[in-house]
């Protein structure tokens, strides 16, 4: 377990890692000595497998050059849909690595926890940027897949659900936005006690103006 963790550590971060700063995130003990001799002994025992993963010098760790790490590319992938720079091709392709919205499940250290929580929101901003991105482009039910991975991954995310119901009113949905902005009620009145943000809600009406007069429909309910 000390090599799995010691590869998962380094294999995380794109540069090299300093050695006493991965000794002490890894054995956080009040003995760096001691911290030290765990770090060369997984090392040791690392080095015994047959596939060489990790270099290391008496400075730092990184893993070997021929080595692809897939949370990379995903990363990578994310920062090219967020900075628009995605060709068509790859947003209309389905989305790479969602397995890395749950990073090394059941692993609950901090450094884990810390790089599982910050992939997990890079990569759901990226599906709210790759749905919103493929609905402008009039690709409708790709912006309502990406859109409902999105949802799925974290259904009380407000930008997800307002991605999720722009894609349905895009599509000519509006029965289907209406039906899961009033699920998300619910689910924010259960799990936390409050409402959709009004802005939320506007949209619905707004946006189903031209396909079934919502707005009169919602006056005429108020006014009732």
């Amino acid at each position: 377990m000390s090599c799995r963790r010691l590869l998962a550590f380094v294999a995380l971060r794109p540069f090299r890692v300093d050695r006493a700063y991965a000794a002490g995130s890894l054995w956080p003990v009040n003995d760096e000595d001691r911290a030290h001799g765990n770090l060369r002994s997984a090392l040791w025992r690392l080095n015994r497998v047959d596939v060489h993963l990790l270099s290391a010098d008496k400075h730092g760790l990184i893993v070997h050059d021929d080595v692809v790490v897939d949370l990379h590319a995903v990363s990578a992938w994310a920062t090219r849909v967020i900075e628009h720079t995605a060709a068509q091709d790859e947003l209309r392709s389905a989305p790479p690595g969602l397995e890395a919205l749950e990073l090394l499940p059941g692993w609950y250290d901090d450094w884990a926890l810390m790089e599982r929580e910050r992939v997990r929101q890079r990569l759901l901003h990226a599906l709210d940027s790759q749905s919103q991105q493929l609905r402008l482009m009039g690709c409708h039910a790709e912006a309502l897949d990406v859109a409902m991975a999105a949802v799925s991954a974290e259904p009380l995310r407000e930008s997800a659900q307002r991605t999720l119901l722009l894609a349905h009113l895009a599509a000519g949905n509006w029965v289907e936005g209406r039906r899961g902005l009033e699920m998300y009620a619910r689910l924010l009145e259960r799990e936390l006690g409050v409402e959709p943000a009004p802005d939320l809600t506007d949209l619905l009406w707004d946006g189903g103006d031209a396909r079934s007069g919502g707005r009169g429909e919602r006056n005429a309910s108020r006014q009732g």
